[in-house]
């Protein structure tokens, strides 16, 4: 029986932290933290863009120094953020929007987005049109830092992605399928996931979710950049504070806006 279908992090938003459980969101945040730091004189406001489940922002929280925002344009993530803020006793507003639709009415010292959200645009256009957005809530000192992968990293991703699987606490099991077209520089990434009974031996409800990433090289995002209003202030590679070269995995981009006033 196939499964029915569904939109991008409804489903797997009941698996994500799974999913996402080798990752070290401490060691993230210090990342971001010291990049922060060394690029922004005083920062008090950030705002994460596509934060998923909350783990950078509330990750960030321990400093107890910045006023943190998150985002996701997926309502079921957005609900296990505040959950998980709950748990913590952790004050972080969390909200539905999605980043090629900015609505709100105030600006920020950070803007931040991570785990190579960028790469859910598949376009310069939609680049092009995200910063535009995030330039209406900068301040003239503002930094956006992203991060995005490169198809050196796809084409080693796919040996341990493909046919991930696992089962979660909550009793949903899934399986992942990966997959890399390096002509046309997408990632696949198709998960099929399960809702389990009780005792784990009868499946409920079967769905699809199919996820697809436009993945770019260091030249394509500098050239991107370079045709909008900001400026390139570093990149970074991996999790360092190293110059992004092409041969990097993970790129962090730092962006300021010269033309705020």
């Amino acid at each position: 029986m196939d499964g029915i279908l569904q939109p991008e992090y409804s489903k797997l938003a009941e698996i994500y932290d799974t999913v996402m459980e080798d990752v070290d969101y401490v060691i993230w945040a210090d990342f971001i933290d010291e990049i922060i730091q060394r690029h922004h004189p005083d920062p008090e406001t950030v705002l994460e863009m596509a934060c998923g489940t909350g783990s950078l922002a509330l990750a960030l929280n321990r400093y107890r120094c910045y006023d943190i925002f998150g985002t996701d344009k997926s309502p079921r993530m957005i609900q296990k953020a505040r959950e998980k803020a709950r748990k913590r006793g952790a004050s972080i507003p969390f909200c539905v929007m999605d980043f090629l639709d900015i609505n709100i009415d105030r600006k920020f010292d950070i803007i931040v987005s991570i785990f190579d959200s960028i790469n859910y645009l598949q376009s310069k256009k939609d680049i092009k049109r995200m910063l535009k957005q995030i330039k209406n809530i900068m301040n003239r000192h503002s930094l956006f830092i992203f991060d995005f992968t490169t198809p050196k990293n796809s084409r080693q991703a796919i040996h341990y992605l493909d046919n991930d699987e696992g089962i979660t606490d909550n009793n949903y099991r899934f399986f992942r399928k990966s997959s890399y077209d390096a002509d046309q520089q997408i990632h696949y990434n198709n998960f099929e996931i399960e809702k389990l009974a009780d005792d784990q031996q009868k499946v409920l409800q079967r769905f699809t979710e199919i996820h697809q990433q436009r993945i770019y090289s260091l030249t394509e995002m500098q050239e991107i950049v370079g045709e909008t209003d900001f400026e390139i202030v570093k990149a970074y590679s991996e999790f360092d504070m190293n110059k992004a070269t092409p041969q990097s995995l993970r790129i962090t981009m730092v962006l300021r806006c010269p033309s705020i006033q």
